[in-house]
């Protein structure tokens, strides 16, 4: 049996050695495209565009505004349409998908890094991460955190502020700590 490298550990969403040289040449490559495309001039839109394209795992037409921060860049799967207001987070250690026509409003956070619950597994330095998948046409209000391993459905509308904890389906408004769906579309 073959063994895992530390990236396919942490794709496969088992524990994994976030200081493996790979892993961290990986995650340096991501703050410096972040960091150039936090501070374009406004008017530069082909310029932010490209640097989205060489971050994001294939080549869409969306729009992010700056402050973006993410760990690797390529874990993220964004569809065409999608707008990120200002100081998104995104912690792709795992897979994020993110459909079509979606909305983040300012200051959402996505991740999928979790760590070991036991202090003495944390102690020793691995982490695992847990896919996130967001259906096309939702909006995300500001203020929201994603936790790792979350579904959000197709359509559905996230309030401001909340925490999400468990999968929401689609077509429903869903708000609050922790996040409750309130009601159908």
């Amino acid at each position: 049996m073959e063994k895992m490298t530390e990236k396919e550990k942490m794709l496969a969403g088992r524990l994994y050695d976030p200081a493996d040289e790979e892993l961290v040449r990986d995650r340096k490559r991501a703050k410096k495209l972040c960091w150039r495309f936090n501070r374009l001039d406004p008017d530069k839109e082909e310029e932010k565009q490209r640097l989205l394209n060489e971050l994001l795992r294939d080549e869409v037409e969306c729009h992010i505004e700056p402050g973006f921060y993410c760990d690797y860049g390529y874990n993220i799967e964004a569809g065409d349409n999608f707008y990120a207001n200002h100081n998104c987070v995104i912690l792709d250690v795992n897979s994020v998908v993110i459909g079509e026509n979606v909305m983040f409003g300012p200051q959402v956070q996505v991740y999928t890094a979790t760590h070991p619950i036991r202090a003495e597994e944390r102690q020793k330095g691995r982490e695992l991460g847990l896919p996130v998948e967001i259906g096309a046409e939702a909006w995300i209000g500001g203020n929201v955190v994603i936790n790792p391993g979350i579904s959000v459905g197709k359509k559905a509308v996230i309030g401001a502020g909340s925490v999400l904890t468990e999968d929401i389906p689609a077509g429903v408004v869903a708000a609050g700590n922790p996040c409750r769906v309130i009601r159908e579309i």
